[in-house]
């Protein structure tokens, strides 16, 4: 079979950091070849000098059969690669043909846009490879599942022959992950060679037909996607056995400690952003809320945590323990025993070019057992610091010293819950998003870690894109679609149904699409 893509001996360097070490990969054309491993394992370095966002400080690319030593994308787009990346670049105001075709019109100076040509093209690749979009349609107005198909359609457009995706499920649904699968095999079949970065391994073995573990920058072993199992590929990532379904015992939840009834939620724009929300989540339990991005999440968020914009409005309720959260401020907030992990941790979590140690203490640095005199008792520092980073597998290197925005998002992640796990007397545990980016050793430290809370009679409210995660954790489910809980599965329906996740699943996305 020919060789789409082969990297002979690359490295990258950082300083003196060697993101890629010594990697040699032959990626064969016409085939779907999955890049797995832990944070920082140097994936998604890998990828970014193969699209020329990088260059290789040692060692060799070739692209079918040619060195290449591309200097920006748009060398590696005209040899006929794409990228897809995990946050899609499109332009909302712009229509799916305009966006499509942004950045290369092919026209010459005071010539219209070729749109009537770009948009037969567009329909054509769209039938061709089951890929259901309205060239005319606004960017801003598309499901997260169409925007992707969006961004496939960009790379037929600009003919690439090799496509690469950056954790492309990250935030689908169930229904529209098979769609994708079902395109990316279609594409593979007319000869399109896909590299696929995910941390999916069922995704990994569901349609890939081979896949390189990456760990600590180098590549340490490629096989055929169908001669491994998942225990034994999580096992080569990580370097030990991994439990991949957390034991989560039977919960016996106890008073309502948060109480959230008719919540409404209009946007500064007069968007109805909630509508009706009601839910309560008690002592001991972790309630799910399981939802595709975008259905109100984010404004939930904002309502129980005083975020919410001052020409926004919102009526209804939101007590924990009979004390109102809406119109209070975030300090108000965390002394009645509220702690909050932010879906978003650039924006709300971490400062950083602060040091891990001083992002680890964030909001506590108040408490007494930190300070000495009239200052910081850096001994006390230093130790919860250690301890958190042992407990929590902080992949750092001095926490006195080095900036948190110095380590993976995964690292940073970890860093934000050991500090908001962590705080005294919390009875209400907010967490939105909790393993976004964090590779699959490091998640099931953190399930552990929020099944224990829970054991400890913490109540949880639980906002995941991951289902697998919802079904995984939750005592009960709530399915948000368009502001609203649409449907409730009980505890008792919860335990029932996780011995068979992947129908479960199913069963969830028929209420949040």
């Amino acid at each position: 079979m020919a060789i789409a893509v082969q990297l002979h001996a690359v490295s990258k360097l950082f300083g003196t950091f060697a993101a890629n070490s010594n990697i040699s990969l032959v990626v064969e054309a016409g085939t779907i070849h999955a890049l797995v491993g832990e944070n920082g394992a140097g994936k998604s370095t890998l990828t970014k000098m193969i699209y020329g966002m990088y260059q290789p400080t040692t060692g060799e690319i070739t692209v079918k059969g040619k060195p290449a030593r591309f200097t920006s994308p748009r060398e590696a787009i005209n040899a006929g690669i794409g990228m897809v990346h995990q946050h899609f670049m499109l332009i909302p105001e712009l229509s799916v043909a305009e966006n499509i075709i942004l950045g290369h019109e092919e026209r010459s100076l005071f010539r219209r846009l070729p749109l009537k040509n770009a948009k037969e093209h567009i329909r054509h690749d769209a039938e061709a490879y089951g890929l259901a979009v309205d060239p005319d349609a606004l960017v801003s107005s598309l499901s997260i599942g169409e925007q992707q198909r969006v961004e496939i359609l960009k790379l037929l457009f600009r003919q690439a022959e090799i496509m690469m995706f950056d954790e492309p499920t990250a935030v689908l649904t169930p229904s529209e992950t098979e769609r994708l699968f079902a395109t990316l095999q279609a594409l593979r079949n007319k000869g399109k060679t896909i590299i696929l970065i995910t941390h999916k391994l069922d995704e990994v073995l569901a349609v890939a037909d081979t896949v390189s573990v990456m760990r600590e920058g180098a590549i340490i072993d490629t096989l055929p996607a169908k001669s491994v199992t998942k225990p034994e590929l999580a096992q080569i990532m990580v370097g030990r056995n991994v439990l991949l379904n957390v034991n989560n015992p039977a919960a016996t939840p106890g008073e309502v400690i948060l109480c959230i009834n008719n919540l409404n939620y209009r946007s500064t724009k007069g968007e109805n952003k909630l509508h009706g929300l009601s839910l309560q989540v008690k002592a001991g339990e972790i309630y799910g809320i399981a939802g595709v991005e975008g259905n109100g999440q984010s404004e939930l968020l904002q309502a129980l945590w005083g975020l919410v914009p001052d020409d926004a409005h919102l009526s209804g309720s939101a007590t924990v323990k009979g004390n109102s959260l809406l119109g209070q401020r975030p300090a108000a907030i965390a002394a009645m025993g509220i702690s909050h992990t932010p879906e978003d941790r650039l924006r709300y979590a971490v400062i950083t070019d602060y040091t891990v140690e001083e992002n680890l203490i964030f909001g506590r640095h108040k408490e007494c057992l930190f300070h000495q005199g009239i200052g910081f008792n850096q001994n006390a520092l230093s130790h919860y610091a250690k301890t958190m980073i042992a407990n929590y597998d902080i992949r750092c290197e001095a926490p006195a010293t080095q900036s948190i925005g110095s380590l993976s998002g995964g690292n940073q992640q970890k860093v934000v819950l050991a500090r908001e796990m962590n705080r005294p007397n919390i009875s209400l545990l907010i967490l939105a998003q909790p393993t976004r980016g964090v590779d699959i050793g490091a998640i099931e430290t953190i399930h552990k870690k929020i099944i224990d809370a829970r054991k400890q009679g913490m109540a949880i409210l639980l906002i995941s894109s991951e289902l697998e995660e919802i079904i995984g954790l939750s005592t009960r489910i709530g399915c948000i679609y368009k502001g609203s809980i649409r449907h409730e599965f009980t505890q008792h329906e919860v335990e029932s149904k996780r011995t068979n996740e992947h129908e479960f699943q199913k069963e969830i996305g028929l209420h949040i699409t």
